[in-house]
């Protein structure tokens, strides 16, 4: 496959930065890929990701959210609301320069926003979460005792780096209703967790899969850790997400 650094504007006229993967030959569809709180594009598991959809021939697209990685704003004045909003600007540059994306990928937090964000891009034809939260004020509970400062932003450590967050992040996460929207998406969903996640525990994919309609699938991810950090873990996970994408994308015809 080949790598293209790519750029593209958010709803705020903000840069986001991206990199799109694309098989040697034409791709047969494109796929977009949210990455989890805090991570970035080029999280190791989103790259095993890559090589097996674009070696089934379809390209892939991951970005870093605003804020974060190289796209422009403050991490601290980014919600749940704008992780959605910039993941609908992406699909939007997709199908503008390239092709509408048929897949729609989020892993953890990530896995939450494409659920929230599919009622808004129709063109995806299946969807995949990998440890999602069921809820999105699951995560509330990294920041248990977070103080702010008269501002309304508080300081944090999340995986050993800092990150400045607002408060109306924690208050936008409450506002999220996903088992609506998951009843209600009327394409394929796949979940992907692991019984060993300390992270999003596995009651969260039981409840995602109960709300989805069929056709639905879960497959277990064994012992993985909830980034999926070991590579016989991602790689049987890419493995298993290309075959599955394969069969519902199909040909460009």
């Amino acid at each position: 496959m080949q790598t293209l650094h790519v750029e593209f504007k958010n709803a705020q006229g903000r840069a986001l930065s991206g990199l799109l993967d694309i098989p040697n030959d034409n791709p047969k569809a494109y796929a977009l890929f949210a990455h989890c709180f805090t991570c970035g594009k080029s999280l190791g598991v989103i790259r095993n990701i890559a090589q097996q959809l674009t070696a089934e021939g379809i390209a892939l697209l991951r970005f870093d959210f605003t804020g974060l990685g190289q796209s422009e704003g403050g991490f601290a004045t980014t919600t749940f609301t704008t992780n959605t909003a910039d993941l609908v600007a992406a699909a939007q540059f997709l199908e503008r320069e390239y092709a509408a994306p048929a897949v729609l990928i989020g892993h953890s937090l990530g896995g939450a926003a494409v659920l929230a964000a599919a009622a808004l891009i129709r063109s995806a034809t299946c969807i995949a979460t990998i440890g999602a939260p069921a809820d999105p004020a699951h995560i509330k509970h990294l920041l248990t005792g977070v103080g702010f400062d008269e501002g309304d932003v508080a300081e944090v450590s999340i995986g050993g780096r800092p990150f400045r967050i607002g408060r109306q992040f924690i208050k936008d996460l409450e506002e999220h209703d996903l088992a609506d929207r998951i009843g209600k998406l009327k394409r394929p969903l796949l979940v992907f967790h692991s019984p060993s996640d300390t992270i999003v525990g596995i009651g969260h994919a039981e409840r995602i899969f109960k709300a989805a309609k069929h056709p639905k699938s879960f497959v277990s991810l064994g012992k993985a850790d909830h980034l999926v950090s070991r590579p016989q873990d991602a790689q049987f996970l890419g493995h298993v997400l290309s075959a599955w994408a394969e069969y519902y994308v199909g040909s460009p015809e």
